[in-house]
C-alpha cells in the first residue's frame, strides 16, 4: 500500500501534493536501505542439521546434508569437526550413492574462526571430505583449498591430499 501511494506520489510530483511524494519516497528508500544493509551482513553460523554442504573430494557425492555433528559443542560444527550426514546429490558412477549415510570432515565453513595469530579465516561456502568409520578419506583427491587447523584435529591425511593448503 504504502509503495504504491509513493510511487504514484512520485508520479504526481511536488507540485500538486507540496512535497508529500518526496518525502514518502524517502523514506521507502531509507528503509530499502536498512533491508538491503541487514542482508549483507547475514550472521554466518555453526553447521548444524539440516545444512547442505559441497562434498569436494572425488568420493562421487556432491552434496550432503547434515544430520549430526559429532564430538563439538551444542551449537554446531566448525572447522576440522567431523559429521554425520546423508548424500542428497551423487554422480552416477561414485563410490558413495544417493540416500547413503556418510561421516564427513568440515573443511571450509563460512563461519569466521580466529587464528592464533589474531588473523581470521573464513570461506565462501560449506565444504566436507567424506571419510570412514575410522577417519580415512574415502576419496583419493581434495580439491580446492583447506587449511591448516585440520592439523591440530588429527587430519593429516586429507592434508596430504588437498591441492591447496590455506
Amino acid at each position: 500500500m504504502a509503495a504504491g501511494l509513493a510511487s504514484k506520489c512520485s508520479r504526481v510530483g511536488r507540485s500538486l501534493l507540496g512535497g508529500l511524494g518526496n518525502n514518502l519516497s524517502g523514506l521507502l528508500s531509507s528503509s530499502h536501505e536498512m533491508a538491503s544493509s541487514t542482508f549483507l551482513s547475514q550472521q554466518r553460523t555453526f553447521i548444524q542439521m539440516r545444512t547442505v554442504l559441497k562434498v569436494v573430494d572425488n568420493s562421487g557425492a556432491k552434496k550432503v546434508m547434515c544430520i549430526q555433528a559429532l564430538k563439538a559443542n551444542k551449537k554446531g560444527a566448525r572447522l576440522g569437526d567431523t559429521i554425520v550426514a546423508s548424500v542428497k546429490e551423487a554422480h552416477p558412477n561414485g563410490k558413495v550413492k544417493k540416500g547413503k549415510v556418510v561421516y564427513g570432515v568440515v573443511v571450509r565453513a563460512a563461519m569466521q574462526r580466529g587464528r592464533c595469530d589474531g588473523s581470521e579465516v573464513k570461506f565462501d561456502d560449506n565444504a566436507v571430505v567424506l571419510v570412514d568409520k575410522q577417519g580415512q578419506p574415502i576419496g583419493t583427491r581434495v580439491f580446492g583449498p583447506v587449511p591448516h587447523e585440520l592439523r591440530k584435529k588429527k587430519h593429516v591425511k586429507i592434508l596430504s591430499l588437498a591441492e591447496h593448503i590455506a
